[in-house]
């Protein structure tokens, strides 16, 4: 879908009303704002509205009709001028000819608009919704923008919201500016800036932006980068596309880069080296605080950047990670960890709920985060609490039929499955699941294993499940679940047997990290591609061998979470790169800590008090935790 945005505002001014005779009224070819309207083109509680299907029979029928519009084709459609009037302030205006006091109504108006568009105005007039597709939105918006048919505008809008993609979203953002459409504006914007690497890679306007368009991108705090050398790369893609006119702009554009976050080595051997920057003094002289920057943080390996330099300024995280619960100095702990992913910080959380646990299970939907079952070192769980990061409060949901430790959570298709676990007596192959609409339980078909401290994961619209303790032995088992047809199925079993493993899905593959495999304490993983079939394969090892830890997935990566290590609970935090299949240290956790479960949000709308930017200078008044 794409957008001529300056065509259209052009063409915008054209469709005012034509003027056959001297007769007719004349109306203004221009629509002049004299102060900003209040946007109405995204409500909150919007709606498709239902109108008395009387008005579209008698349209159809062309009963009772007073009034006639006559488009710019010579078509002319009859009309009530009533029920036009009731859904367009501009042909109420007009048909009472309140512009001229005291003259006769008008019957008959003439518009500069093709039919096919009177036509689906007019759908909206006597039905309450028309049909908006890639085809007609781009031309049927600006018709109910100048006939102010509120109604259509709203159905436009969301239509567009809807259609927002990485290689369109720069034109729909474009074109609802110039339509005023502020609501739209934002919410283009916003993802832009959520979406920027895929928009750089798909978008063909980007090369389009003007100079002032791309620094407010750039700038800007919030712009959802894996690293700044993404920034770089847009800064060299947007000038090489007309160099000689946009080569004046490197040096300003140069300092929206924040090199504190890229390597010496990218700084010295890509930017410094890009021919513009060699051919310009200006250009270097930009670049000379970042120079020294990275020099000096260079010669001090074991030292880390100053994230209050301006050069080394952390953007706001687009995920964030949120680590609950686990045990730690001997006790199962309430405490709550986010992580910031751009600034490689843990923060702890003031926003803890009332009761510790660990060995519970933890996902997210709908941007809440759901806290299952678990154990406080003498109870064993039914209970399920949920945790609203936007609102700070901690809320009771209902309870499990069965009490679970060492459970194993999963969501799929909006539902979340708890499956297996430890009641304090048993083992178990019961399976659950939660629907929160309905904020109820139901039981489901049983695995075909009994299994404690397994893990679970949806791929591929299939929840499989792997490892874990039956009483007895340690699994290598695995199996499938098929939602449609409510049956588990058994699938190659793993290489080596695991309880405290962490299963994860990740690029099309299930991969089953670390765990306990009845003697030792594992640092190997292996990997499962359901759609290719054969057999597990082994993965890089981690750097420390970890059961009863917790997994996410992050920037396109596997995060890996404390746990136990076969002598004491810790900390550590590594990541896997699916790209160079190598695993990386990240920041360690505050606490040390295994039982834990971790899961991650993403585009929070306060995504910015969980960041560096938020911590690193606290606002008066932190906000209070809330608990029911």
């Amino acid at each position: 879908m794409e957008f001529n945005t300056k065509h259209r505002k052009l063409s915008k001014n054209k469709n005012s009303v034509r003027i056959p005779a001297s007769t007719k009224p004349r109306l203004t070819k221009k629509r002049i704002v004299t102060r900003k309207r209040k946007c109405v083109c995204l409500p909150e509680n919007f709606s498709v509205v239902e109108f008395p299907a009387i008005w579209n029979e008698l349209r159809q029928n062309g009963q009772l009709c007073d009034g006639a519009i006559l488009c710019t084709d010579n078509i002319s459609i009859d009309v009530h001028r009533a029920i036009l009037s009731a859904v367009s302030p501009y042909f109420k205006a007009i048909f009472v000819n309140s512009l001229k006091k005291g003259e006769p109504e008008e019957r008959v108006i003439f518009v500069d608009v093709p039919s096919y568009y009177m036509n689906l105005i007019l759908d909206y007039a006597y039905s309450g919704t028309c049909t908006v597709t890639a085809e007609n939105v781009e031309y049927l918006l600006p018709y109910a923008d100048q006939f102010d048919v509120v109604g259509v505008i709203q159905l436009c809008c969301q239509f567009l919201l809807q259609e927002l993609r990485p290689h369109n979203c720069l034109g729909i953002f474009k074109f609802a500016r110039c339509y005023f459409c502020s609501d739209l504006e934002k919410k283009g914007k916003l993802y832009i800036r959520q979406n920027f690497a895929r928009i750089l890679k798909e978008c063909s306007e980007f090369k389009s932006l003007s100079y002032e368009e791309l620094e407010d991108v750039l700038c800007d705090d919030e712009l959802n980068v894996k690293n700044e050398e993404i920034v770089f790369q847009a800064v060299k893609t947007w000038v090489e596309h007309d160099l000689d006119n946009r080569k004046k702009y490197i040096p300003s554009l140069l300092s929206c880069v924040r090199y504190g976050h890229i390597s010496f080595k990218y700084f010295k051997t890509k930017i410094l080296q890009w021919q513009p920057v060699i051919d310009d003094a200006k250009c270097q002289e930009a670049l000379y605080p970042a120079v020294v920057f990275l020099t000096i943080l260079d010669s001090r390996p074991e030292t880390e950047a100053d994230l209050n330099d301006p050069l080394a300024r952390p953007r706001i995280p687009y995920e964030i990670l949120f680590a609950v619960g686990g045990w730690s100095a001997g006790s199962p702990t309430s405490f709550v960890e986010t992580y910031d992913t751009r600034a490689d910080r843990w923060f702890l959380s003031i926003h803890m709920d009332l009761s510790p646990r660990a060995y519970h299970g933890l996902c997210t939907l709908n941007n809440l985060i759901y806290m299952i079952g678990g154990f406080d070192g003498s109870d064993h769980f039914n209970t399920v609490r949920c945790y609203d990061p936007v609102a700070n409060t901690w809320h009771e949901r209902a309870c499990m039929y069965q009490a679970r430790c060492y459970v194993s959570v999963v969501v799929h298709d909006g539902l979340i499955y708890a499956l297996g676990g430890y009641n304090g007596r048993t083992r178990m192959s019961s399976v659950e699941r939660y629907y929160p609409g309905k904020n109820q339980w139901e039981m489901t078909t049983p695995m075909n294993r009994q299994r404690s401290d397994a893990s679970a994961a949806s791929l591929g619209g299939k929840i499989y499940i792997v490892g874990g303790f039956n009483g007895q032995e340690v699994l290598s088992s695995a199996e499938m679940f098929d939602p449609d047809t409510r049956q588990w199925s058994f699938i190659r079993s793993m290489i080596s047997p695991r309880s405290g493993v962490s299963l994860i899905a990740y690029r099309e593959c299930l991969y089953a990290l670390g765990g306990f495999n009845g003697y030792s304490r594992l640092n190997t993983g292996e990997r499962f591609c359901p759609h290719r079939g054969g057999e597990w394969q082994e993965v890089t090892e981690m750097f420390s061998a970890r059961s009863n830890f917790a997994t996410v997935l992050l920037d396109d990566m596997i995060f890996v979470i404390g746990g136990f290590n076969g002598t004491t609970t810790i900390p550590h935090v590594e990541c896997y790169d699916g790209d160079t299949l190598e695993w990386y240290d990240a920041a360690p956790m505050n606490l040390t800590r295994s039982a834990l479960s971790a899961c991650v949000l993403v585009g929070l709308p306060n995504a910015r008090s969980f960041s560096y930017l938020a911590k690193a200078v606290p606002a008066a008044g932190a906000d209070q935790v809330h608990h029911s």
